[in-house]
């Protein structure tokens, strides 16, 4: 069950329309790393969650609190659009700046203008869409639930960096307070999301629940062991031998790493059995290759 509060979680109106930054503003909703993505990636991890209630209650307070970020980003595109001059659309944006620079008037204004998302005015009446920048509609495959908590924490983590990421550079590409203000607010609950996954991370680990490798539950006896550490360098020198993941404990303590310049290969040199007559491949090629 879900409630819903008619205060947004924290909003400051744009001084003035800017439909181009409306435009922009979609990646941070419908983009990959966007909020219907860690929204619906944490919801889905929430309600397949079979670990203990509070992992559980982790994923489904965080994925609830970006329904929310859904709710301020769609305001503030409204806000956005507001009043955004729809001739453009109409009269064809090439003569409409034409005239502005003819006419004297704020050629900048008609710029931003007549970069708008026409879609804004034709399918969605000035409001935001489940889509992103360039208008891409948003996708299921964007999220990640896989059952297992480590994998799901770690993929967190990641859309969290991204998105954070994603919002600073928006941040920076604009003037208005109102805007930056409500950003800012959005940026620190993605310091707060990062931190959190960080420390579920930890938590899960501590726990023994799983650790890494993931999935812990494989029997490490059935890989082949050997392997398991070696940082095989396919480059010309070997700085790479200089990182922490060339020498010394693996991450998991079950190991040493082990740096390998110029590793060669290991198996044959492929033969491909013959193609199936019926899918007609080149005559004569398989026959050629095999005798």
């Amino acid at each position: 069950m879900f409630y819903h509060k008619k205060q947004l979680q924290y909003f400051k109106p744009p001084e003035k329309p800017d439909a181009l930054y409306a435009k922009k503003i979609q990646e941070l909703i419908g983009g990959t790393f966007g909020e219907m993505t860690v929204m619906m990636q944490y919801l889905f991890q929430g309600w397949n969650c079979r670990g203990p209630a509070k992992y559980r209650d982790l994923l489904l307070d965080t994925g609830t609190e970006e329904i929310g970020h859904v709710e301020m980003l769609a305001t503030m595109i409204a806000h956005l659009l507001d009043k955004a001059p729809l001739s453009v659309q109409e009269e064809g944006a090439a003569d409409r700046l034409v005239g502005a620079v003819m006419g004297g008037s704020n050629v900048r204004d008609e710029i931003m203008a007549a970069a708008m998302n026409p879609q804004h005015s034709i399918v969605s009446g000035l409001g935001a869409m489940p889509s992103d920048s360039v208008g891409f509609p948003w996708n299921g495959r964007f999220i990640v639930s896989s059952g297992n908590l480590l994998a799901d924490f770690r993929s967190n983590l990641h859309a969290e960096s991204q998105g954070r990421l994603q919002a600073v550079r928006m941040y920076e590409m604009s003037d208005d307070p109102g805007v930056k203000d409500t950003l800012s607010f959005m940026i620190a609950r993605d310091t707060m999301h990062q931190n959190q996954w960080i420390a579920a991370i930890k938590d899960l680990e501590d726990s023994g629940l799983e650790t890494s490798p993931v999935p812990s539950s494989f029997p490490l006896e059935l890989e082949k062991r050997e392997f398991a550490y070696q940082f095989w360098s396919h480059s010309d020198g070997t700085e790479s031998a200089e990182g922490r993941w060339a020498k010394g404990e693996s991450m998991d303590g079950k190991g040493q790493f082990e740096y390998i310049a110029n590793p060669q290969p290991l198996g044959p040199e492929p033969t491909p059995p013959p193609a199936e007559p019926k899918l007609h491949g080149t005559p004569g090629f398989e026959k050629a290759k095999h005798t």
